[in-house]
């Protein structure tokens, strides 16, 4: 028996004549089994090289040493990993090269050879020797090449296997060069050599139709061969169905069907089987028990052994309503997140992967909209492991009405995204696109076009899949369409005040059958916190729209609005996050919303931002590191008791002698005691509605110096959790910045880190200094820079007056400077 070991959903692409590009194929592989016949699958890891230019074909890709100079590789590999948010240079857009040997050792008799893409950004083009064999479209979606005629001669010789990937300007795909997000080049997701047999199978749908009652659940199995094969005389399938816990519940064994099916729109799937399922486990974010469809396919002498997981939940999105799961209304808590990551852009390891969904679930999320694109395999899984709800959506982005070739692609990604997707029972809303109402889109924004081009998109996901809702964001004119829609609201940032949140959910509810709010928040700088955090606020009329409208993103130009007027620190984020958050909880009618975004990420906008070219509305940075924010989220949404001191990256506090201030604790504890330097503030008592802090905030003056604060909490059942924080308080007032001063502040495992502050004339401290800073480096040695960080960019916004740079691989005598316009540049010099 052959069994096939990983999670695979393979999309395959039809040979290419000459150097000419065709439709790719509407044809789906795809395994998850038990890993016990390794020899099936090979993930193509090491062994390749890269060439960032053009060539004139795949002769010069084996031919090129006098041209170029190749870099070894390992993939995933991103084009943009080191170059996505520099500060002086745009990312990179053109091709670039990959190649490497390849031994082919089918165990199959007559069995084919694939090569499986997770994805790879934005068009890949495949050859094997000199032979074009294969084109595709699209960074997203996987699919799969069949190199099994090309492998042959392999056999005995290592095949020449040389793959071009483009992510150059192109108007006729998705998504737009007008997306705030990076348009990254490269094989950034994994490659698979996959060996199936002669007659395989491709793919299995599992259709969940629950009971009104929820005390069973039919299930409809539907599945396809591989390559549109013919039946095969005399081919069996044998199909079980396990529990959670294994346990076999249902089996079937058939001839394979010639009849094809109509359970579902998806072209050459046969009707397998259909079971009765009583009283199910149910999934849920809670409790997310997952399936598992074994399907065997028998032939001849060999099997194909394939299995996908699913789950039973019942979901209802009531009309003007709430959002219930198996029956009970579950406020939907989400997120955003890009795939996108410090130091590798979009070339995520599977264990970065792994801590971030791990982090998203820890903050107490159930719900994630994946924007604006399908994403990897093992984030979907991951969602339905961990219990999150999903929103996954198709790269139809600040775009217009494209041409023929562009409404198919469309088409094509959206059939592929829901065919890929389907069995994942943490998916509930097919998302068709996102913001096609922008400024300057290509070619013009045609509001008849765009609707009739939705309607035929909303048609076609309710064909394929009519289980589940579609959804958009922010397409005001074609609201009416999904069944699920969001307007723009970002109260508090792009226009209006955050107290402004509840009207404007109020008057937009009555506008659409079914509101969900997905993308609200504000930028913040970590590290940067205020004393005064609405001090911009008096500046914007209570009146204003809190509709993203027009090009209210700049930092210049319009209306007064925070995200132009206001400081970016960390307190105001907060600020706003918990009036959002507290308003939520307090509407019975709400079905959810999603803040935008988790983590911050690359944009070719954006380039005035305090880390330059970083969209910085993540509640963790870039690599992770969390913020003040996301223990705000924690304290209204985690079940285990939790509570955090504000100000962990505030290191200096200021104000006069004696002055009072607040201490802000987040906690979803019942009840804090706070110390100040050994002494008890007192208790305070949690209230969702009390803000800000819900209640968990004192007023107290600090000593001149050093201070300690610590916070005890006591959950709902009196567990104990602490937390505790140290802090300087700073009387002396500053005058206007005079001085740069640069000093080297830690050294561990070969990595020096350097700390730029900001003083005045008289050697004071200025916490309040937002001046744009440049580090450059003289001699040999490595800047740790453009990882779209507050600590990992040679160009950066201070924060509180100061900024951090680290150094690597230092050999000898180095200088480090740092600079800022119109003030004395300041040097370090460090010893290797």
């Amino acid at each position: 028996m052959r069994d096939i070991s990983r999670r695979l959903f393979l999309k395959t692409s039809l040979p290419v004549a000459a150097s000419a590009a065709v439709p790719v194929a509407p044809a789906w592989l795809r395994s998850f089994a038990e890993s016990d016949t390794p020899a099936t699958i090979q993930r193509l890891r090491d062994g390749w090289e890269y060439l960032q230019q053009s060539l004139d074909g795949p002769w010069q890709v084996w031919h090129s040493a006098e041209l170029a100079t190749w870099s070894a590789v390992t993939l995933p590999h991103c084009f943009n990993h080191n170059d996505a948010c520099d500060p002086d240079v745009p990312a990179y857009r053109g091709p670039g090269w990959y190649r490497r040997h390849l031994v082919v050792a089918n165990p199959y008799p007559g069995g084919r050879t694939l090569l499986h893409f997770s994805g790879a950004g934005q068009t890949t083009d495949v050859y094997v020797g000199e032979a074009h064999i294969a084109r595709h479209i699209g960074g997203y979606d996987q699919f799969v090449i069949d190199i099994t005629e090309h492998a042959a001669p392999a056999l005995s010789t290592p095949l020449l296997l040389a793959i071009r990937c483009d992510n150059g300007r192109d108007l006729d795909r998705m998504p737009s060069d007008l997306s705030d997000f990076t348009l990254y080049g490269g094989l950034y997701r994994h490659i698979e050599l996959v060996y199936v047999p002669a007659v395989s199978l491709e793919a299995i749908h599992i259709q969940v139709h629950p009971s009104s009652q929820r005390d069973w659940a039919s299930l409809d199995i539907t599945g396809r061969l591989h390559h549109s094969l013919a039946t095969p005389p005399n081919a069996t399938v044998s199909i079980e169905i396990l529990k959670p816990d294994g346990t076999s519940v249902a089996q079937l064994s058939t001839k394979w069907p010639n009849a094809r099916s109509t359970e579902n729109g998806f072209d050459g799937e046969r009707h397998l089987a259909t079971f009765k399922l009583s009283n199910p486990l149910l999934w849920s974010p809670s409790t997310p028990n997952l399936y598992r469809c074994r399907a065997t396919l028998s032939f001849k002498d060999t099997q194909h052994v394939f299995t996908e997981r699913f789950g039973v939940r019942f979901i209802d999105f009531q009309k003007n309503g709430p959002f219930l799961a198996n029956g009970e209304r579950l406020l939907l808590r989400g997120t955003h997140r890009h795939e996108d990551h410090a130091g590798c852009a979009a070339a995520m390891t599977d264990s970065d992967i792994r801590q971030e969904m791990q982090l998203i679930k820890a903050m107490g999320a159930n719900f994630i909209r994946l924007a604006h694109y399908q994403q990897s395999q093992l984030v979907l899984d991951l969602c339905d492991e961990l219990g999150l709800f999903v929103w996954e959506e198709l790269p139809w982005c600040r775009a217009g009405m494209g041409n023929d070739s562009w409404q198919d692609m469309g088409r094509q990604k959206l059939c592929n995204m829901i065919d890929q997707h389907f069995n994942h029972p943490s998916v509930i809303f097919w998302g068709l696109g996102n913001e096609d109402d922008w400024p300057g889109e290509y070619p013009s924004i045609d509001q008849d076009a765009i609707r009739s081009y939705m309607k035929q998109l909303n048609d076609l996901a309710h064909r394929l899949d009519p289980s589940r809702y579609t959804s958009y964001r922010r397409c005001d004119f074609a609201r009416d369409i999904p069944d699920v829609y969001s307007p723009s609201i970002w109260a508090g940032w792009y226009g209006g005040l955050y107290t402004e949140y509840e009207h404007s959910l109020e008057v937009q509810r009555k506008r659409v059958e079914r509101l969900l709010h997905i993308e609200w928040g504000a930028d913040s700088h970590a590290r940067r916190h205020s004393e005064d955090p609405d001090r911009a606020v008096g500046s914007v009329r209570s009146t204003a729209n809190t509709a993203e409208s027009g090009l209210a993103y700049l930092n210049t130009g319009g209306q007064a609005r925070v995200s132009r007027d206001g400081d970016w620190s960390e307190t105001y984020a907060c600020n706003l996050f918990d009036w959002h958050l507290k308003t939520q909880e307090a509407l019975p009618w709400l079905a959810g919303s999603a803040q935008w975004i988790f983590k911050d990420f690359t944009t070719p906008l954006r380039v005035e931002n305090p880390v330059p070219r970083v969209n910085q509305k993540g509640l963790v940075e870039r690599d992770l590191t969390p913020k003040e924010s996301y223990y705000v989220f924690q304290s209204y949404w985690s079940s285990e008791p939790m509570v955090h001191l504000y100000g962990h990256s505030w290191p200096i506090r200021w104000g006069r002698p004696g002055e009072l201030k607040m201490v802000k604790v987040y906690s979803n504890c019942r009840e804090a005691e706070l110390f100040l330097n050994g002494v008890s503030v007192g208790v305070r008592h949690r209230d969702s509605q009390d803000f800000p802090c819900a209640g968990l905030r004192w007023m107290t003056s600090f000593r001149e110096g050093s201070n300690q604060l610590r916070v005890i909490a006591n959950s709902a059942n009196d567990t104990k959790v602490t937390d505790e924080l140290n802090f300087f308080y700073q009387t002396d007032v500053w005058q206007n910045p005079a001085t740069l001063l640069l000093k080297e502040v830690s050294r561990r495992d070969g990595i020096v880190t350097c700390r730029a502050t900001l003083h005045d004339q008289n050697g004071i401290l200025c916490l309040d200094a937002r001046h744009q800073v440049r580090f450059t480096l003289a001699g040999a040695a490595r800047l740790i820079d453009n990882q779209g960080t507050s600590s990992g960019s040679r160009v950066v916004e201070l924060y509180n007056g100061r900024a951090e740079i680290s150094i690597r691989d230092i050999r000898g005598s180095i200088s480090l400077a740092v600079s800022t316009p119109l003030l004395p540049t300041a040097i370090c010099t460090i010893e290797g």
